[in-house]
């Protein structure tokens, strides 16, 4: 019979709070393991890699893939373990305390505490319920923007007004010939700065107007329809690419059947700890929400320290509360060393 590893910590989830959560449980003398759900590392960022970051502390504008590059980076500097292409769908724990985790594929890991970092869940673009959506999506119906240039010279219509749909707007207004932004509200949900070079710089910008058809020859979108909320008003566009940002939906249905209490939104209830009522499980980013949260990936990195620490104390409540900074930590010592010694670039 096998005998499988006992882990100090496993984290469930690999996005921006797993990944920070599994390098400062390195810090932490912890042994650890990730277990993510998708073939990658990177959670809900991957799914807009060329969308730029601006507001993580310290990180000059970046791209969502080069954000995670450097997280993942910097997650495998205490090699923790990494399990990919597996859901965790089973919670139990034994007479000892230590708790098993079940996963789809029959995997079965152990472990002595658990940091939850799934973010909203698994997640997946809202599809645009349209006759004949499915057909143009192999071809120019986008729900996800994975490379700019393939919009340059096209007249793109985007359908949303979140964050993504407003970033991608912005992106793509110097490459395409035309962007036009289609919004069933007046309001859109992008930061304000971001909102207004939209409307300043995009062709045109359509509030309280939704995507009503699609026309097109074979799988080839050519044609959009418009109707105005309100007025009924219809208005046909003619487009080289349609991009659908309507929002994701997500599945924590797992969570449920574990004895974790949930809140009002769904979401597990943490104290400021960020433990959940099950002892040992704690909860970390998108996942979790409480007073003064801060809804930004610096805010995601905060709670994954935040629930490290505590799972440190609740294995070793006589440890520090929190681990020594980079700067006077003796497990850096050797890396500094390392750092030191490589070639000093000329910049020339």
């Amino acid at each position: 019979m096998q005998q499988l590893e006992l882990y100090d910590v496993t984290i469930i989830g690999g996005g921006p709070a797993g990944l920070y959560s599994a390098f400062y449980s390195g810090m932490r003398d912890l042994k650890t393991k990730i277990i993510e759900y998708n073939p990658t590392l990177g959670g809900k960022i991957l799914m807009y890699p060329e969308k730029i970051i601006w507001d993580v502390g310290g990180v000059p504008p970046i791209s969502g893939e080069g954000l995670i590059r450097n997280l993942t980076e910097q997650a495998m500097v205490f090699e923790p373990t990494v399990v990919l292409d597996q859901q965790i769908t089973r919670l139990e724990r034994q007479p000892d305390g230590t708790i098993v985790l079940l996963s789809n594929t029959g995997e079965v890991h152990y472990t002595r505490t658990v940091i939850l970092a799934m973010g909203h869940g698994i997640p997946k673009m809202r599809k645009l319920e349209l006759a004949g959506a499915d057909r143009y999506e192999v071809t120019n119906l986008h729900y996800t923007v994975q490379e700019l240039n393939i919009f340059a010279g096209k007249h793109v219509v985007i359908s949303g007004g979140g964050n993504s749909a407003v970033d991608w707007a912005n992106a793509l207004q110097p490459l395409a010939a035309s962007i036009t932004v289609v919004h069933r509200r007046e309001e859109f949900g992008g930061h304000e700065r971001n909102v207004l070079q939209m409307k300043q710089n995009c062709s045109r910008v359509l509030t309280s107007y939704e995507l009503t058809g699609l026309q097109g020859k074979g799988s080839l979108v050519e044609q959009v329809t418009i109707k105005h909320i309100e007025t009924g008003e219809e208005e046909t566009l003619s487009v080289d690419a349609v991009i659908v940002n309507h929002g994701l939906t997500t599945d924590l249905s797992p969570l449920l059947s574990w004895g974790i209490q949930m809140d009002e939104h769904g979401k597990p209830i943490v104290d400021e700890k960020r433990q959940t009522n099950l002892p040992g499980v704690f909860a970390a980013g998108d996942l979790i929400h409480y007073d003064g949260k801060l809804h930004l990936i610096s805010g995601a990195l905060v709670d994954g320290a935040t629930a490290v620490n505590s799972v440190k104390k609740y294995l070793e409540p006589e440890a520090y509360d929190q681990a020594y900074v980079s700067s006077h930590n003796k497990k850096f010592a050797e890396k500094n060393r390392q750092l030191e010694q490589q070639p000093v670039s000329s910049g020339l």
